[in-house]
């Protein structure tokens, strides 16, 4: 694994030396965008809508459109010209409670590996960390762009999480907000005997994409030159039924059916002790 940015880590004035590694990767399907008839790749071509011509990668620069239809035309030297103080930092503002930050804002996520200078330095802030129960709160520039950041301690280890900018979270729409519907008592039981029947410790290895792994067969089916069986759509999912109550208790006495039948099949899985 390669390490996508060098830097350090700033809190007060303990300086440490990292090196950001990507911690998460989508696992999906990739394609080619191909000609139907023949399956040759299509290719984009980066070309000037002015004077017609191909442009090679080498001049081509940023530009900022105006309102008046105007471009102002961006270099490199322009952006490192920048008083940018976190193009190589990790600068730490605060320290705040874990329960603070809006999941929503969270946006990707790294792992912060010390240089071997900076090991004493980073195993101090994980631990401070893990003792106070707090994230440090830090602003960061990561391909010239600064966000904010939170670094906490997962398995042993720093994990920064850059965060949105307020304004980057979309409002609601009103319509979502209006509270029109009245819930009845017997409705509002039958729904939490639901979720306590529903309840379990997240485990996310017991889940599987099971979209991908169909993509894959019919690909797969594809190459073999078999065709492909498409299963039937899952039962009960028509859509709402008028009668509210009869689908939560039926919905109740499903989840207990299924939770008798997986407890079952662990005690039959499990080995059987000699008398």
């Amino acid at each position: 694994m390669r390490s996508i940015w060098n830097g350090a880590v700033s809190f007060g004035l303990v300086t440490i030396p990292i090196r950001l590694y990507t911690a998460t990767e989508q696992r999906g399907v990739a394609f080619n965008q191909v000609h139907r008839e023949d399956g040759g790749r299509i290719r984009l071509r980066r070309f000037c809508e002015v004077c017609g011509e191909d442009v090679p990668y080498a001049e081509v620069a940023k530009g900022y459109p105006l309102p008046a239809g105007e471009t102002v035309v961006l270099d490199d030297e322009d952006f490192e010209e920048l008083p940018l103080t976190t193009a190589h930092r990790i600068e730490v503002l605060q320290f705040s409670p874990a329960d603070q930050i809006d999941p929503v804002l969270l946006a990707k996520s790294y792992y912060v590996e010390p240089d071997p200078a900076g090991v004493k330095p980073y195993v101090l802030l994980r631990d401070a960390l893990e003792r106070s129960g707090r994230v440090a709160v830090a602003k960061v520039a990561l391909r010239q762009r600064e966000s904010l950041a939170a670094l906490r301690v997962r398995e042993g280890v720093i994990v920064m999480e850059t965060l949105l900018w307020p304004d980057e979270v979309r409002q609601a729409p009103d319509a979502f907000l209006q509270d029109g519907a009245e819930v009845g008592e017997r409705e509002a039981r039958m729904a939490d005997s639901l979720v306590e029947t529903m309840s379990a410790d997240f485990d996310p290895a017991a889940h599987r994409d099971a979209y991908r792994e169909a993509l894959l067969e019919v690909v797969e089916a594809k190459v073999a030159g078999r065709q492909v069986v498409r299963p039937p759509a899952p039962v009960g999912q028509a859509g709402p039924s008028a009668d509210l109550m009869a689908v939560l208790r039926a919905s109740v006495d499903a989840a207990k059916r299924g939770r008798d039948a997986e407890g079952g099949s662990r005690r039959s899985a499990s080995p059987r002790r000699s008398a």
